[in-house]
């Protein structure tokens, strides 16, 4: 019971992190309700199924994270969950291309109830990216090695990338890896075949790579700045005690 204690207590942030995320969506999910209600139409059909499948790697990513607490589960458990984790890693980040209903409707109800609506669905799924991803990345560091987990971040960013242009121009989703992944095979292994043909693919995918890159690491590299803040305030505090 104490470990268990324990181990709550040093991921409370992580927790907590979660909890946030939870009531965001909540509330997102009233914003969305009074758009459609002020509006009496249905502009965005899709907005919360998407922020719903958003949620789907948090979750995987939780219980990869929790699994690899015991070393046994770790390889026996980890590898399958951080597969279906992968496949529906997409579906976090996939919701900040919600912006181009902007462009596509007729807006119904007022432009700055668009903006701030989508604004916060699109947050929570790129926060909702950025932790899953956070909790694999430890966890695959711990397996392995902290070099091997950046290297794993990158490469997930980019197949992550590249899966969601599979999905909102391709109109492919993460249902269909499992269910016949066959088609989408051969429009990746088009890209390749034909670069010159593909080069929306291309730009699309390396731009959301850096994009997310640059967010995840901003948000690597504050964590770091409040650790490196936390000796410092310690140090004053033994000084003014010696005193």
């Amino acid at each position: 019971m104490k470990s268990i204690i324990d181990r709550f207590s040093q991921n409370k942030y992580k927790i907590l992190m979660v909890a946030l995320l939870g009531m965001a969506t909540v509330f997102a999910v009233v914003v969305v309700e009074v758009h459609q209600r002020y509006s009496a139409t249905n502009d965005y059909p899709s907005l919360l199924r998407n922020l719903f499948l958003a949620w789907i790697p948090l979750v995987f990513a939780v219980l990869a994270y929790v699994t690899s607490w015991s070393r046994w589960l770790l390889f026996l458990v980890v590898p399958g969950t951080a597969f279906v984790w992968l496949i529906f890693f997409p579906n976090a980040p996939y919701m900040l291309t919600e912006f181009q209903h902007l462009r596509l409707n007729q807006p119904t109800a007022p432009l700055w109830l668009d903006i701030i609506m989508l604004i916060w669905c699109a947050w929570i799924g790129l926060l909702l990216g950025i932790v899953s991803l956070h909790l694999m990345q430890e966890v695959v560091a711990k397996a392995f090695h902290p070099a091997i987990g950046w290297l794993f971040a990158l490469a997930v960013t980019v197949m992550g990338s590249a899966g969601i242009y599979l999905g909102r121009y391709l109109r492919w989703n993460s249902w269909d890896i499992l269910q016949d992944p066959l088609p989408i095979a051969r429009d990746v292994w088009g890209w390749f075949r034909n670069p010159t043909s593909n080069l929306r693919a291309y730009g699309f995918t390396i731009l959301y790579t850096l994009l997310f890159l640059f967010v995840y690491l901003a948000f690597h590299f504050f964590g770091k700045m409040l650790q490196e803040r936390s000796p410092r305030k310690a140090t004053e505090g033994e000084q003014v005690t010696a005193v």
